[in-house]
């Protein structure tokens, strides 16, 4: 072999190991980015977790008025886990939810004209004596079952 040829396999073997290096450092970026990305998510999960066990804990202490905390917790649902807000134990939050979906909230609520607030009000005193109950044993059932135990207990 001549020397030529000698160079040429000694470069191709280097830009060989030169590549090879670069896709394992690449390689191990993506790792490292799938693992954080599953922390994140993890925490993420944990946190709505949490934010439903205060929902669910202040509606069945009253803290949260049914309707306010029934729409909060399937909004959250949702986001936590799709197949929960499906399970018939917590379809009274869905319920609840596409009832009063169609009422202004915010600076269009406070706009409405008096008679226009008072109909809606009416409206949830209704959909709070009919769901009440069920309300009450889906969010004990997120507590004592659904969702994972929180850190703090």
């Amino acid at each position: 072999m001549s020397i030529l040829a000698i160079l040429l396999l000694v470069l191709a073997v280097a830009i060989i190991a030169a590549l090879g290096a670069y896709a394992l450092y690449l390689w191990r970026r993506v790792w490292h980015n799938e693992r954080e990305l599953a922390r994140a998510r993890a925490e993420r999960q944990a946190a709505l977790a949490e934010d439903l066990r205060i929902l669910a804990s202040s509606l069945l202490d009253e803290q949260l008025p049914l309707i306010e905390g029934a729409i909060r917790i399937k909004v959250l649902i949702d986001n936590y886990d799709a197949t929960l807000g499906q399970d018939p134990r917590c379809e009274v939050f869905q319920q609840l939810y596409q009832a009063t979906e169609h009422v202004p909230t915010h600076a269009a609520w406070t706009a409405l004209e008096r008679t226009e607030r008072r109909r809606h009000e009416a409206n949830f005193s209704a959909l709070e004596l009919q769901h009440k109950a069920q309300a009450r044993r889906s969010a004990r059932w997120l507590l004592d079952e659904a969702l994972p135990r929180s850190r703090a207990a």
